[in-house]
């Protein structure tokens, strides 16, 4: 019965740091950004000793903490432990980051405050082990995030992005709450587990499947995916610690809900199709939007949605467990390219170029491309493909565009051999990375996640459709400094900067250019 306890007790430290750093206020507060500092530490001692658990005594679920049933349960298995993990991590370093960063800001100790609280909601969430902990972890972690949001109120921008923020994630909440309703009201029962055991052998019915759409708008709300994703790109009126901090199973947290009943998803093929479309359009939609930004950070978060995106896409697949392995990738990556964003753009400035910039023209990005898949197929076929659903196969597919845009680059005419063969190289790796992943999360999560489901026609057909979409993205996005220098490439490079105004009419909608003066 110890074992569960260790997850539970990572939210202790943090709560109890953020209540003393609301109390120690000032110019360079002597006591909360330490304590701060030692809580996360401590919390993700805490989450290496749940993995150190999970080995020794296998998954489970703690009983309720609490008083007539009510209260604190922990679901103990592959997926909270992981996620944990990363959570706790992440969380330590942008602790330790904004120490420093905040140093001598006047409400630094109400920043240290609402940080730890916001990591103590997350580490409740996904270590949830009944709905209603669930519900109530996930709406602490929006509310506190919002006062994150707003260290600096009198920016206009920072109100604009909180205030639709605010706006996102009450619909967001209300969707978790309908959906936690019907899954209780479908099987009689809170318990994340018995939920779970229940949905994998098909029961549930009318109101489960209803449950799963809910909890699909509730996540991709909470991932910020296409039309409600403009408040992510304006967050950088924030200190920077938040947008890290965002990694940390904030932004994120709509995919680790759909991965956490993902038993339940599968029984509505219809939800899982609509998340297909969703998370496929804002993936394609954020990459191209990133590379029309001109500031670091605002490009980074043009990514963040681009990624989001594809992680929904990913559940939508049925690919949790590839999606549970792009969580910890992408919050670990993004979170340091945020913190080191600085330090990158006065390393990219003193870059000297030498030569010509290799552009590849036609053949060159047609020989790349053929050369990608040929790879693709080499190392796919050592892996075993036919061990492979056609989903994972089609994914693999997908990310190999991106390998073939590198490709074209070291393949152009103007490019140095070096170049080559280094691009080579990469590509090999990350093929080989692929295949070994995707064996590595699927081994782990096997007892945890289900696997996909065979394809129907609809599911073909929107496997089809995405990989062409994709495909064609990647050869316009390689052949495009060839008609760089055209009108129509200007135009359009002005509308993709501005995200084709979809965020301007949400600001339009909601009221969202006449922002009050804060008192």
């Amino acid at each position: 019965m110890q074992h569960f306890l260790a997850p539970l007790s990572a939210s202790v430290p943090l709560l109890l740091a953020g209540a003393v750093s609301f109390l120690d206020r000032g110019r360079r507060p002597k006591i909360g950004p330490w304590m701060a500092e030692a809580a996360s530490l401590l919390a993700l001692l805490a989450a290496v000793a749940t993995a150190g658990g999970l080995i020794l005594f296998g998954a489970g679920e703690s009983p309720v903490f609490g008083l007539m049933g009510w209260g604190l349960s922990i679901r103990f298995d592959a997926v909270s432990a992981t996620v944990l993990l990363v959570v706790t991590f992440v969380g330590w370093i942008v602790v330790r980051y904004a120490r420093t960063y905040l140093d001598g800001e006047a409400r630094q100790g109400d920043f240290t405050g609402w940080l730890c609280l916001t990591l103590a909601s997350v580490v409740l969430l996904v270590s949830a082990g009944n709905l209603l902990q669930l519900v109530i972890a996930w709406i602490g972690t929006s509310l506190f995030l919002h006062r994150l949001l707003l260290f600096y109120p009198q920016r206009v921008a920072a109100q604009r992005a909180a205030r639709k923020k605010f706006i996102i994630a009450r619909l967001g909440d209300a969707a978790l709450l309908g959906g936690a309703f019907l899954l209780a009201a479908a099987y009689g029962t809170s318990d994340v587990g018995t939920i779970l055991a229940a949905a994998k052998s098909g029961a549930g019915g009318g109101l489960a499947v209803a449950a799963a759409g809910l909890l699909a708008v509730a996540a991709v709300l909470k991932s910020a995916q296409f039309p409600a994703h403009g408040w992510l790109t304006e967050v950088m009126e924030t200190p920077t610690p938040v947008s890290a901090l965002l990694h940390a199973g904030v932004i994120n947290a709509g995919g680790f809900l759909l991965i956490r009943f993902a038993d339940v998803m599968l029984l509505a093929p219809g939800v899982l199709a609509a998340l297909v479309v969703i998370g496929g359009f804002t993936a394609l939609f954020g990459s191209l939007v990133m590379l029309t930004q001109p500031a670091v950070k605002t490009s980074l978060a043009w990514s963040t949605v681009a990624q989001m995106g594809f992680m929904v896409f990913e559940c939508g697949l049925a690919l949790f467990p590839l999606a549970l392995l792009h969580i910890v990738a992408h919050s670990l990556y993004k979170a340091h390219s945020f913190l080191a964003s600085g330090g990158a753009v006065e390393r990219v400035a003193a870059i000297r170029r030498p030569g010509p910039v290799a552009v590849p023209k036609a053949g060159a990005v047609a020989r790349a491309f053929l050369s990608a898949l040929a790879i693709y197929v080499l190392v796919g076929a050592c892996f075993g493909f036919e061990h492979k659903s056609p989903q994972a196969v089609a994914l693999g597919a997908i990310l190999i565009f991106g390998v073939a845009y590198m490709l074209a680059q070291g393949f152009a005419d103007a490019a140095p051999r070096a170049l080559t063969r280094r691009t080579a190289v990469y590509a090999v790796a990350t093929s080989v990375g692929y295949f070994a992943l995707q064996w590595a999360a699927t081994a782990i999560t096997a007892h945890v996640l289900p696997p996909p489901p065979s394809p129907g026609p609809l599911e073909w057909a929107l496997i089809a459709l995405t990989a062409a979409s994709f495909g064609l993205v990647a050869v316009v996005q390689a052949m495009f400094p060839l008609w760089a220098n055209h009108p129509a490439a200007a135009g359009l490079r002005v509308h993709l900067s501005n995200g084709f105004y979809a965020n301007a009419v949400f600001d339009r909608l909601i009221g969202g250019w006449s922002v009050r003066n804060p008192s």
